[in-house]
């Protein structure tokens, strides 16, 4: 009669331990590999050119076209600050440029402020903006 098929004796890891094996109970130490290390020095240097990791960027930008809205936002989502300028723009481009920019905005969870007449202010989340100068517009042109 044919013995019954087993994985483990099939891969030669019998379930028969060996009767003269013992466990040593001597911890085994790995030595440290010695690696090259440079000199400690104690003074403290810093470099002069580094870049300041709190520094904010505020960008200026005067669109011409609805596609400069795409370059805008690229600059709102790498958290920049924008101010953009609607001059050259007419009232419908800039309408669909302000829409998209107010989308961009809470999509970063920043916000777009009105601070002229054709002139807002896009911030990221890290960007405080106090002050409400949309409510002194109109006082500002009245004769």
């Amino acid at each position: 009669m044919a013995e019954k098929f087993s994985l483990s004796k099939f891969f030669g890891m019998d379930d028969d331990y060996d009767e003269d094996y013992q466990e040593s109970t001597t911890p085994v130490v790995k030595p440290k590999p010695t690696a090259q290390t440079r000199p400690v020095d104690s003074r403290k240097v810093v470099a002069m050119r580094s870049a300041k990791p709190n520094s904010s960027h505020i960008a200026i930008c005067e669109p011409r076209i609805y596609s400069d809205a795409k370059s805008i936002a690229k600059q709102l989502t790498t958290g920049d600050a924008v101010i953009v300028n609607f001059a050259r723009v007419d009232e419908a481009q800039a309408q669909r440029i302000v829409d998209f920019l107010n989308g961009t905005a809470y999509a970063v969870g920043g916000e777009i402020k009105r601070v002229g007449e054709q002139i807002f202010l896009c911030t990221p989340h890290n960007f405080e903006v106090s002050g409400d100068v949309a409510a002194n517009l109109g006082n500002q042109f009245k004769p």
